[in-house]
């Protein structure tokens, strides 16, 4: 085997798939990740990867990168998904989405930028594919309920004709017996 399969396969291992999976978010309708995580993950200081996209700015458009409000930060805070801002250096987290996560290992090229970005995408992959299965089951369950709706109301309407058939007919009434008056 060769030595920079090794190296990529003892770099993939260090950086666990789970724990990346868990780093991922939806917010704003978005599936992001947060700057706190994400530089944690590629080993350098959260201001590091600010000043980099900073510098880079015209590959990370902003409907692609955003910093965080306050009320979803402290959401975030309450959730115990990041430390409080005073913890952060007083600055508010940005949120990353996949495809700015693409173009970090290239402002930060380092060997460990690029195993984290692999992770990443596989991360990112494992969940489009988790919620493409997901929609999937959704669909059959509501065509198996409206399968079901239109059954209960066919078997309704068996058990009233049931019902309709062992009720004991009604009496014809009787011709009264007696005079009549006029």
């Amino acid at each position: 085997m060769n030595r920079k399969l090794k190296t990529t396969r003892k770099a993939a291992a260090l950086i666990p798939q789970e724990i990346v999976e868990r780093k991922i978010f939806l917010i704003r309708g978005q599936k992001v990740m947060l700057s706190p995580h994400l530089a944690e993950l590629y080993g350098v200081e959260t201001r590091a990867l600010i000043q980099a996209v900073k510098r880079n700015i015209d590959r990370f458009p902003d409907d692609f990168v955003f910093q965080l409000s306050h009320a979803e930060s402290e959401w975030l805070v309450s959730q115990n998904v990041i430390p409080h801002i005073k913890y952060l250096g007083g600055s508010l987290p940005y949120a990353f989405t996949e495809q700015v996560v693409a173009m970090l290992s290239s402002v930060l090229r380092s060997k460990r930028a690029v195993q984290v970005n692999i992770a990443i995408m596989r991360a990112f992959v494992k969940l489009r594919q988790i919620l493409a299965s997901h929609k999937d089951f959704a669909h059959k369950l509501n065509e198996l309920e409206r399968k079901f709706e239109r059954h209960d109301s066919q078997i309704k309407s068996i058990f009233d004709a049931i019902r309709q058939l062992m009720a004991p007919p009604e009496p014809e009434p009787k011709p009264k017996i007696g005079f009549r008056q006029r």
